[in-house]
């Protein structure tokens, strides 16, 4: 029989599956900043070499559905295991491609891997830790994404410039290789989940309020990185900062962003909507401030937004998140999987419509439409009753076999 015991090695394990969300989406996001030196190496243009980013994202969506029929009764922890050395092997074998052909095959691979990892995870948080705490374990996993998205990248870019972008490459493969080998000591012996089938997701699908959830966080994740895709090139573009400063700004948002994530961690188990609402509506004011008063905001000015939008974007994605998995009881495997390809659909949509904006008109249109779009997120979620703790906890608990025993 499961109980709520939680110890140590739990929220080891908690932390471990935190650093694997950071390495999976470092694999996806890196080859922003390594593009040019892998057109160059291989021989191909730079647009060219950007499909290895929009098919990741793309692949890995179709994969998490995928997974969540054939993998859902895996037990977790050798599936997570599996899944990190796969990673692995896909990235150590990205580092020694000598053709563009075989880099995107080793990228298909890991994009695999990446979409039945990312399922899994936001299960195994409700298996680690007592219900009314998966709000903190949630903020803790998924708080990789958003260390991820600005620090990952950065590094990567970083590890490329100075030793080339195939130790990039294997630098991802190394740390997937750590995560594997934490998990295999920490993480506690999980059961897998009901099969799931197309009638499943069906019935996610046809429940309004989920369909309410996932349209907010279309809206929501789109809109991040149709902006964010193109926050370098804006702060270039101001007059008050100098090239030198946009790496320790980029830094800036994303330490928000994990300070906003421990903060609110335990405010998202007791005021989920709430925190949700908030979020957004911050992450829409300093999006619509870079946009209306870029040449007026100056180097603070600037900071600022970025650390409110930072902070507030990282909170969102952990809310929908948690959102999801109290909300859909024991059809949280199947909801997780939809929000997850939905997820990664929208960090290709925003950087596509970010591209086509950016042929018709300035940077700052593209964050004012950002801006707009959060905005009408933010708007669905008042429309959205919070879930109702107590039950969709209750639920949680009995669709995820509760808490694995110690």
């Amino acid at each position: 029989m499961a109980t709520q015991k939680t110890t140590w090695r739990n929220w080891v394990a908690v932390t471990a599956l935190g650093i694997g969300s950071f390495t999976i989406v470092t694999s996806e996001l890196a080859p922003i900043g390594l593009l040019s030196g892998i057109g160059h190496d291989l021989g191909i243009s730079t647009s060219q070499a950007g499909l290895i980013v929009t098919l990741y994202a793309w692949i890995a969506a179709a994969a998490a559905l995928f997974s969540a029929m054939v993998l859902s009764r895996v037990p977790r922890r050798p599936l997570l295991i599996a899944l990190m050395l796969i990673l692995a092997v896909s990235s150590g074998a990205a580092a020694m491609a000598e053709s563009f052909p075989g880099l995107m095959g080793a990228r298909v691979i890991g994009a695999l891997s990446h979409g039945a990892f990312w399922v899994s995870i936001g299960i195994v948080s409700t298996q680690l830790v007592p219900p009314h705490r998966v709000g903190l374990a949630t903020s803790i996993i998924f708080g990789g994404v958003s260390a991820a998205s600005v620090l990952g990248v950065p590094l990567a870019s970083l590890i490329g410039t100075d030793e080339g972008w195939r130790t990039a490459f294997a630098a991802v493969s190394a740390l997937s290789f750590a995560v594997a080998l934490i998990c295999g000591m920490t993480l506690p012996k999980l059961p897998g989940s009901q099969s799931v089938v197309f009638s499943d997701m069906g019935r996610v699908l046809s429940n309004p309020r989920f369909l309410r959830i996932f349209a907010a966080a279309v809206l929501a994740i789109t809109a991040h990185f149709m902006a964010f895709t193109y926050i370098e090139p804006y702060l270039h573009a101001q007059s008050a900062i100098k090239p030198s400063f946009i790496a320790p700004l980029l830094l800036a948002f994303g330490g928000a962003g994990l300070a906003a994530n421990v903060v609110t961690g335990g405010l998202i188990d007791r005021r989920l909507k709430q925190v949700l609402m908030i979020s957004l509506s911050v992450a829409s004011g300093a999006l619509w401030l870079l946009s209306s008063s870029a040449n007026m905001l100056g180097l603070s000015g600037t900071t600022l937004m970025l650390i409110l939008w930072g902070g507030a974007i990282a909170v969102v994605m952990v809310s929908f998140q948690t959102w999801i998995l109290k909300e859909a009881g024991v059809d949280a495997l199947p909801a997780s999987a939809i929000y997850v390809a939905i997820f990664n659909l929208s960090i290709g949509l925003g950087a596509v419509i970010g591209a086509f904006v950016l042929t018709l008109a300035e940077l700052s249109q593209i964050f004012f439409i950002a801006a707009t779009a959060t905005a009408m997120g933010a708007l669905l979620i008042v429309l959205i009753a919070a879930p109702a703790t107590a039950s969709s906890d209750h639920k949680m608990a009995s669709g995820s076999d509760g808490i694995a025993d110690m």
